[in-house]
This record gives C-alpha cells, sequence and structure tokens, in this order.
C-alpha cells in the first residue's frame, strides 16, 4: 500500500520521525516535577481505580467470566485499545495544522507526521498495556497463548484508525469544521460500541445494529481474548479488516493528490 519510493523516503529521514517522537516524548512531561513516572501512575491509578470500585465496592459481575475481576477486565480492554484508536485519529485529523509551521518551513516527507503519531500513540499504549498485561499476570488471568492473538487484532485497529485519521487529516486542512464534527462522532461512537456494557445487555434490534459499527469486532475480539482466554472470531473481523485497507488507500490518495494544495491552505 506503501509505495518503494515513500518507503524509501520514510527510510531516509528515520532520524527525524526518531528524533520528533523523542522531542514529543519529552516535551510531554517537560516541566512536571514527576516527569516520565507520570506515563505509569496514570494508568496504574486508572486500573486501580477500575478494579477496586467495579470488582470490590460495587461487586459488578460480567455474565459468563468466572474470575471477579471479568468485568474489570473487560472495561479495561476496552477503555486501554479505544483510546489507542481515539488518539490515532484525532492526532491524525490535527496533524497537518498543527505543525503548519514545520511544513512551510522544511522539505521532508509529509508522511511521516501520520507516522509519528502512530509511533507515539503506540509507545504511550505500550507502556499502559504492559502495566495492565501485569495487573493480569498477579492476578491469575493472564489468557496465556491466546494473548498473541491480541497482535493481529491491534494491527486492523491501528491501520483503521491511521486511514480514517489521513482522510479527515486532508480534509480538515481544507475545511476546519471537520474536526470539531469528528470530535462529537467519536463521542457517540465510544457509546455505539460494547466498550462499558456486554453486547447481551442491549435489545436484539439494538445488537443487530452495532454490526454496521467497525469497532464493534475489533474491541470484542480484545475482550474475548482478556476476559475469556479464547482466540477471536476471525471472520467478524473481516469486515474491519477491509475496511481498514480501503481508508488507508483512500487516505494515501488523498494525500498524494493533495499535499501540494495543502501548503497554500496552511
Amino acid at each position: 500500500m506503501i509505495s518503494l519510493a515513500m518507503f524509501s523516503s520514510l527510510w531516509r529521514y528515520r532520524g527525524f520521525v526518531a528524533g520528533s517522537i523523542q522531542r514529543e516524548f519529552q516535551s510531554k512531561y517537560r516541566n512536571s516535577l514527576l516527569g516520565a513516572a507520570w506515563t505509569v501512575l496514570n494508568p496504574l491509578a486508572m486500573i486501580v481505580v477500575y478494579t477496586v470500585i467495579f470488582s470490590q465496592v460495587m461487586g459488578s459481575r460480567l455474565p459468563g467470566a468466572a474470575s471477579p475481576f471479568g468485568y474489570s477486565i473487560y472495561l479495561c480492554a476496552g477503555v486501554l485499545t479505544w483510546g489507542l484508536f481515539a488518539e490515532i485519529t484525532t492526532r491524525s485529523q490535527s496533524v497537518f495544522l498543527e505543525n503548519a509551521n514545520l511544513i512551510k518551513k522544511l522539505q521532508f516527507p509529509r508522511i511521516c507526521l501520520p507516522i509519528i503519531v502512530v509511533c507515539n500513540a503506540l509507545i504511550n499504549f505500550g507502556i499502559i498495556f504492559g502495566l495492565f498485561t501485569l495487573f493480569l499476570a498477579l492476578s491469575g488471568n493472564f489468557p496465556g497463548v491466546p494473548f498473541l492473538a491480541l497482535f493481529p487484532v491491534l494491527l486492523v485497529l491501528v491501520l483503521l484508525a491511521i486511514g480514517l485519521g489521513m482522510i479527515l487529516g486532508v480534509l480538515n486542512v481544507f475545511f476546519r469544521d471537520v474536526g470539531q464534527f469528528f470530535g462529537i462522532v467519536l463521542q457517540f461512537w465510544f457509546w455505539f460500541t460494547p466498550i462499558v456494557y456486554p453486547v447481551n445487555a442491549l435489545p436484539a434490534e439494538i445488537r443487530a445494529l452495532l454490526v454496521w459499527n467497525p469497532m464493534t469486532a475489533v474491541i470484542g475480539a480484545c475482550q474475548t481474548i482478556l476476559v475469556r482466554g479464547q482466540a477471536p472470531d476471525w471472520a467478524s473481523l473481516l469486515p474491519a479488516a477491509l475496511l481498514a485497507l480501503g481508508c488507508c488507500a483512500l487516505g494515501l490518495q488523498l494525500f498524494r493528490k493533495r499535499a501540494g494544495e495543502m501548503v497554500d491552505e496552511l
């Protein structure tokens, strides 16, 4: 999907990409007393709150899950993976506007900017999810071999996020309302995805509508792996995977056609 010339350009500017990732990570905690420790403390606090509040205080139980932490794991699995999707799409839809000065002053492959967004999001997700995995292991809920199935599922999620993000990013340069509108859509999209509630809790007519939500299958696959320790239904992920590839293809096509015009609009 990425042409050989584009890949070659990315490789030549790998130092620029790596330096940008490092600078963004450092600037995030530059004036903080605890510095990068916040990357551990924030997700750790979230995991503790979800576990204590839902499992111990509220006594919430997930239907069909044997572990008392079933609902907490279900919730964390959904929230963390959705967070990765939301971060990539939200950052990508504004990445060209945020780097307008850089685009005007320097000559470099503009495709580097979405790549930097994805890499930063994956680093943040890796830290958070690493802590969550440690919690699973310590609580005796690590899924074992099915855990490896997360990698292709997350690949589908990242491709869908970056494809959609690039489309929105290009459109947002020419139509500034796109970013504001997507922020609203993302809020509704979150609640239309089974993250804080199980699918079986919904009426049958509502469950039928969820088929049209590609994130239902992706988030559901992560929850199946982490909560039940089972491989996901790969066939259910096929529509989301095809949509992800289609969004990436459309995003790259829009980017190639409008890259020159974007400089004038910034």
